[in-house]
C-alpha cells in the first residue's frame, strides 16, 4: 500500500478514535439521527431529530438513557438534551473556521450501534437551507463526506479530531450541509444548555407565495399586486391581535417590500420580542397599515421541539 493511502487510513482511524466515543444515536429503535456529547450531562443534536421533550439517547458503549430537552432553537435546527453521559467524552469544537478544500471526516453512529467514518472535503461555505419551519439557515458549510440517512446531528471533524461542524441537512448527490462550529454556534449551544432558546418573533399566519396570490386575486377580479397572501391566522397570535384576516395581502414590512416569504422572515429576524412591526396590508383593493405587536415572551422556548 502506498504511503499516502497508509496516511489516509491512519487519519480515518484517528478521527474515529478521537470522536467516535462522543457520537450518540437519538431516538428509539435505531433512532432518527445522531448527536454529540457536548459536556457532562449534555448532548447536542438537531431539533428536527426530536419529536417530544424526552427521547432515547444511545451511547457508543450501548447504554440507552432517556434524555430530556434542555432547550431547542427549532428555526435554527439545534437542540441540547440533558442526559446522564456517565463519563462519555465531550467533543472539542474547532477554534478556526473550515475553508473550502479542507479535508474533513464525518463520524456518525449507525442504527446498529457502530461508528461510521467517511472522508471528503469542504466543498463550499456560506450555503443556506431551510429549517424545520421554513426559515433560511445561512452560513452553512457543505462537505463531500458521504453519509447515510439518519446521520444529521453527527460531527464533521478535521484531521486533529476537532469538530468543524454538525451535519444537519442532506442535499442532492449525497452532499451534506453542516452548521459550522463558529462563535455563533458556541453561543447558541451555551444558551440552550442553560435552558435558554433564541427568541424569534412570528406572526402566526399561513401564507401563499406571491405567484399564488396573483393567481387567486385574478380569479376573483382583483388587480395584480406582489405580496404574500394570508391563508390562515392562528388564534391568539400577534397577527390575530392586530386584526389580520384570511385573504389579506401583505405587501410591506416596514419599508421592505414583501415578494417572497424570505423577505418577511428577514424583517421578522430584525424585530426584538416586545416590539412592533408595521405591515402594509391590501384587503380587496384597500391598502392600510397595521401595527403588529410581539409579546416579550413570544418565540421558541424549551418546549418548542
Amino acid at each position: 500500500m502506498s504511503p499516502i493511502l497508509d496516511e489516509l487510513g491512519e487519519a480515518v482511524r484517528a478521527a474515529a478514535d478521537a470522536v467516535g466515543p462522543s457520537v450518540v444515536r437519538i431516538g428509539r429503535g435505531g433512532g432518527r439521527g445522531c448527536g454529540v456529547v457536548l459536556g457532562d450531562g449534555l448532548v447536542a443534536t438537531n431539533a428536527h431529530n426530536l419529536r417530544d421533550r424526552t427521547t432515547t439517547v444511545t451511547f457508543a458503549d450501548g447504554r440507552e438513557i432517556q434524555g430530556e430537552l434542555a432547550a431547542a432553537d427549532v428555526d435554527g435546527d439545534l437542540a441540547v438534551l440533558k442526559v446522564e453521559t456517565a463519563g462519555a467524552p465531550a467533543v472539542s469544537l474547532a477554534t478556526a473556521p473550515a475553508a473550502v478544500g479542507d479535508v474533513v471526516f464525518a463520524v456518525a453512529r449507525s442504527a446498529a450501534g457502530g461508528a461510521r467514518v467517511s472522508f471528503g472535503t469542504v466543498s463550499a461555505t456560506e450555503r443556506a437551507f431551510r429549517g424545520p419551519r421554513g426559515r433560511r439557515i445561512r452560513g452553512s458549510l457543505e462537505h463531500t463526506a458521504p453519509l447515510p440517512r439518519g446521520s444529521s446531528g453527527s460531527p464533521v471533524v478535521s484531521a486533529d479530531g476537532s469538530v468543524v461542524g454538525l451535519s444537519t441537512h442532506r442535499i442532492g448527490d449525497g452532499f451534506y450541509l453542516a452548521l459550522p462550529a463558529d462563535e455563533d454556534l458556541r453561543a447558541r449551544l451555551d444558551a440552550l444548555a442553560t435552558g435558554t432558546a433564541r427568541t424569534r418573533p412570528t406572526l402566526g399566519v399561513g401564507l401563499a407565495p406571491s405567484n399564488v396570490a396573483r393567481h387567486l386575486r385574478r380569479s376573483v377580479g382583483l388587480p395584480d399586486r406582489d405580496g404574500l397572501l394570508v391563508r390562515g391566522v392562528e388564534d391568539g397570535s400577534p397577527a390575530a391581535d392586530a386584526g389580520l384576516a384570511e385573504g389579506d395581502l401583505l405587501v410591506k414590512a416596514g419599508e421592505r417590500d414583501l415578494r417572497t416569504v424570505d423577505d418577511l422572515y428577514d424583517a421578522l429576524d430584525g424585530i426584538e420580542a416586545g416590539s412592533s412591526l408595521a405591515l402594509t396590508v391590501v384587503r380587496g383593493i384597500e391598502e392600510r397599515v397595521v401595527t403588529v405587536t410581539f409579546p416579550a415572551d413570544e418565540g421558541d422556548d424549551a418546549a418548542s421541539a
